[in-house]
Parts: C-alpha cells; sequence; structure tokens
C-alpha cells in the first residue's frame, strides 16, 4: 500500500463512526469564509487533528475543521478551512480532504477561495463562477503512482467545472439579484503575492483571477469523478492592477464584508442542486 493510500485508508477509519448521515455535498471554505459552515443545520463537528494521517490548517482565518450536517434536505460536508501547498504539505496530503470526503459518499464538490482580481472589469468585494483553471504554476497532486481505485492514470480535464452546475449558479444569482462574474482561475504556490510581471504574465494567458489554492484540489475531485463548481471572492485587485500594497488582513476584511452576499448565494445554490 503506497503512503497515499494508507494516509487516505487511516483518514476514513479516523471519521467513518462519527458519521451519521452521507453526504451528498461537499463545500471547501476559503479565506474569510469560514462564517458559513454556522448556517449548517444539525451539525456536528469534527476537528483536523482528531483525524489520524491528516493535514492540520495553520493560517489564520481558517478554523480547521469539518462540519457535517443539512443545507435544507442536502447532506453536506463543509471544511472550515483548508490546507495549503506553501503550508509544507506534500500535494498529495493538500488533496487529502477532497478524497475524503469523495470516499465518505459526496459527489458534488463546491470550492470556494478568496482571489485577487487580475480582470481591470472585476472589484474587490464581486463574486465570480469559476469556469476553468490553470494549475501550470504548482505540481499536479496525480504525480506518482496511480490510485485505480480513485480514478484512471489519464483523467480529461476538458470540463473540471460543471457547465451544469454552472448553469444553476447562474439562475440562482440571477433570482436573487447578485451580480455574479464568470472567470478563469489561476492557482500559484504562495505564499507570497505575485509581482506586477507575474500578474501581467497571468493576464496574458488569460487568467481573471489568481489564488493560492483551488485548482489542485480541483483537479483531484475530477480524477475521482466529482461534479465541481467554484466561487471565487474578489477580495482584493492584483499587485500592478492595484497600486496599494498587498496583505493577509485586507483579504479576510473584504471577504468579511462580502461575506452576507456570499452565503445568500451559496445556500441557495446549494438548495437548488
Amino acid at each position: 500500500m503506497s503512503d497515499v493510500d494508507l494516509n487516505l485508508s487511516k483518514a476514513y477509519e479516523s471519521v467513518i463512526d462519527k458519521i451519521n448521515n452521507k453526504p451528498e455535498i461537499a463545500i471547501i471554505l476559503g479565506s474569510g469564509l469560514g462564517e458559513f459552515g454556522e448556517t449548517i443545520d444539525n451539525k456536528t463537528y469534527i476537528n483536523y487533528n482528531d483525524i489520524d494521517n491528516f493535514p492540520v490548517s495553520t493560517v489564520s482565518g481558517h478554523a480547521g475543521r469539518f462540519i457535517l450536517g443539512k443545507i435544507g434536505d442536502k447532506n453536506v460536508i463543509c471544511m472550515q478551512g483548508r490546507v495549503h501547498y506553501y503550508e509544507g504539505y506534500t500535494m498529495d496530503k493538500v488533496v487529502l480532504p477532497v478524497r475524503l470526503m469523495k470516499l465518505l459518499g459526496a459527489d458534488t464538490l463546491i470550492l470556494t477561495n478568496a482571489a485577487g482580481g487580475i480582470n481591470k472589469e472585476f472589484n474587490p468585494g464581486d463574486l465570480m463562477a469559476i469556469t476553468d483553471h490553470i494549475t501550470s504554476f504548482v505540481p499536479s497532486p496525480l504525480i506518482g503512482k496511480n490510485i485505480d481505485s480513485l480514478g484512471t492514470r489519464f483523467p480529461d480535464m476538458s470540463e473540471v467545472y460543471s457547465n451544469n452546475l454552472l448553469s444553476i449558479m447562474d439562475k440562482t444569482a440571477e433570482k436573487l439579484l447578485i451580480p455574479l462574474k464568470h472567470g478563469v482561475y489561476l492557482q500559484t504556490t504562495g505564499p507570497n503575492y505575485e509581482t506586477p510581471a507575474e500578474i501581467n504574465m497571468y493576464k496574458l494567458l488569460g487568467a481573471d483571477t489568481v489564488g493560492m489554492s483551488t485548482a489542485c484540489e480541483a483537479m483531484a475531485a475530477k480524477h475521482m469523478g466529482m461534479n465541481i463548481a467554484g466561487i471565487s471572492c474578489i477580495t482584493n485587485m492584483a499587485s500592478g492592477i492595484s497600486n496599494t500594497p498587498l496583505s493577509h488582513s485586507e483579504v479576510k476584511e473584504n471577504a468579511d464584508r462580502t461575506a452576507a452576499i456570499f452565503q445568500h448565494l451559496l445556500r441557495e445554490f446549494i438548495l437548488s442542486i
């Protein structure tokens, strides 16, 4: 058994007895967006540090726990805080939570993040549905021996983010009168913010937003055949687009400012799936 298999197996064994209802929808909450987890009904908490061989969040604003419960009639499992490659974890550890949620029963994954805006038509506070991503600047989580029980050796990535879920999200936003941008998300390693020259390169490549998570999780989820949707909260304009020095406190502050609208959209979107 490979290390990836072993870590996943031990994590699964640590939590399976604590789960009363098989989750249908998995949600990962990004920086400043964790309060959505408290809106879940019939909550059960599982701290990451209580799970064998599981990575623990070290970033301010990431609670570091699973929340299981219900949103309407949907059984959900929510990550209140994710782990990142820049924290020093190997990429297979970064995506272990996604793989675990799939093994626990979730077929749909909703990824959220705080992102820097590259597209000059975006503004801090905007919400963007992720239509595609660029992962060329981080290692693939699928490198190494393929785990055939999870997915094929060479998975297709022509539609990582489900067009059907995107359509549902658009209709939900329209019904709620919430403006929703569309765009391409690009993941970097972090933890440093990008230089203006790097942002200019990403813009030329077709990226609308940039961040330090999400795309690798989507890749692992797609490998396992999950249906994926993504929402970015634009918390700042990227380096060179804005003349203001970037800071994590700004990211959290702007995410908090958008939290109510984000939570409303996410909840109604889940109910509409």
